[in-house]
């Protein structure tokens, strides 16, 4: 039988049952929406949580520390490594020294390696009547924010001596130290292009405190990213460690104790674990938020798979269904087949025209499941993503792009996976068909 003339065999049979075939395919369509939807819901969690950390932090940034001996660790505790006899041992002292850090730089897919410090004692910011906390004091080495995936809202990212870069909530931290009770505090200032002064403080061997003033041009107001710069005040990585040299009274050497911390800037996000795992085995510790990632993304992955399963549920009883109607039909049709192979069709044929059936069963009950789960799946979707903005809105966060999440791929697959149950659901019946004898069933009535 040639394909074509068995493709209109199997409509015209399908066609000449509507009511039956309408009835069975209705559990598809509900087995097969239930997919769409939680499969939809889980890859819109995914998704969302995605772009929150996208918006903690840049993908494509390493943070590399230094690893002391004698089991010292620096941020992250100590780092024992297992010697191929099974034994633990603390790992040898690597410090990020300036030939560390060209080490760094020849790992493929490196594009920046920036050494960056805090400042070691407190400092607070004054503008005329105004005083404001210092977060973070950070000398960075690098002439341009930007190379650290950093943006202005006002002004420039570059860095130079005399000026000075803030965060966007650095500016909230003003206040009036005068201000009297019942008067109302001053709105934050608009710092860009102002002069402001840096008091930096440190204690002497008596207790007492010794200011430092720096009077510095504020060059560029960051944009947020809730995250640590929106709070930090960025200066050139010298004038931090002349900073830090005062506090200690003592002249720092990097070439000898080396960075306290560099951030490594890949060229594609995807590179960043590997890169740090190339980090890790040259002795120093590397942190990425791509581990958080990938740990999010292997949780998605676990709920999409339980969420598909319990749409699945519904397919396998869809699958029952079919069975049952393909079995009725084998019995209102045994002389209709006895027919056929005294005719001369093969029981090749036969099991093909009622596979047939049975998959353009699970066929339309699969395109009908499909369209109803993605109207279904937006219009959720619309209303998360209004009620989520509401939330986002009153905490102060960024409202999500989306909430449940449609892929094309998701519906080729509810559209193949119901097929395919349908299919599977008509094999038994369709392999009696094929077996039986045609002067059986012929005679039968």
């Amino acid at each position: 039988m040639k394909p074509l003339d068995l493709f209109r065999l199997i409509i015209g049979n399908l066609n000449r049952r509507k009511a039956r075939v309408a009835l069975t395919a209705i559990g598809v369509v509900i087995g097969t929406a239930a997919v769409v939807i939680l499969v939809s819901l889980a890859i819109g969690l995914q998704k969302n949580a995605t772009e929150q950390l996208y918006g903690i932090g840049d993908l494509t940034q390493i943070q590399v520390m230094p690893t002391f001996g004698d089991g010292g660790g620096g941020f992250y505790g100590p780092i024992i490594s297992k010697p191929v006899d099974g034994s633990s041992s603390a790992q040898e002292e690597h410090l990020l020294t300036k030939s560390a850090l060209n080490e760094i730089r020849a790992i493929p897919g490196v594009l920046e390696v920036i050494p960056r410090d805090y400042f070691y004692g407190s400092a607070t910011m004054k503008y005329q009547r105004l005083d404001g906390w210092v977060n973070a004091l950070i000398g960075v080495e690098t002439t341009d924010l930007a190379n650290l995936g950093l943006e202005a809202s006002q002004g420039t990212t570059t860095l130079s001596n005399g000026s000075v870069v803030v965060g966007v909530m650095a500016l909230s931290s003003f206040y009036d130290p005068n201000l009297r009770p019942g008067e109302e505090p001053p709105p934050p200032p608009d710092l860009y292009n102002q002069q402001i002064q840096l008091d930096a403080v440190k204690w002497d061997n008596e207790g007492k405190e010794v200011h430092k003033m720096l009077s510095l041009r504020v060059t560029g107001i960051l944009t947020e990213t809730r995250g640590e710069s929106d709070y930090a005040i960025y200066l050139p990585l010298a004038q931090v460690k002349a900073l830090n040299e005062w506090v200690n009274g003592a002249r720092i050497d990097y070439n000898k104790s080396g960075y306290n911390q560099v951030i490594v800037k890949v060229a594609e996000a995807n590179q960043a674990l590997d890169i740090a795992d190339q980090i890790t085995q040259l002795g120093y510790q590397a942190i990425t938020p791509q581990e958080f990632l990938q740990g999010i993304n292997s949780f998605f992955v676990v709920l999409q798979i339980i969420f598909g399963g319990v749409g699945a549920i519904a397919l396998l009883v869809a699958a029952i269904g079919i069975a049952n109607t393909m079995a009725m039909s084998i019995l209102e049709r045994t002389r209709e087949i006895g027919l056929m192979k005294a005719v001369g069709a093969t029981n090749r044929d036969v099991l093909s025209i009622f596979l047939g059936e049975a998959a353009g069963i699970g066929f339309i009950g699969g395109v009908g499941g499909v369209a109803i789960g993605w109207l279904a799946a937006q219009g959720m979707n619309v209303l998360a993503i209004v009620y989520l903005a509401q939330q986002a809105s009153q905490q102060g966060g960024a409202p999500p792009s989306v909430a449940i999440y449609t892929p094309a791929w998701l519906i080729a697959f509810a559209l193949v996976f119901s097929t395919i149950i349908g299919m599977l659901s008509g094999l038994y019946p369709a392999l009696r068909a094929a077996t039986m004898i045609p002067v059986q069933a012929l005679k039968y009535e």
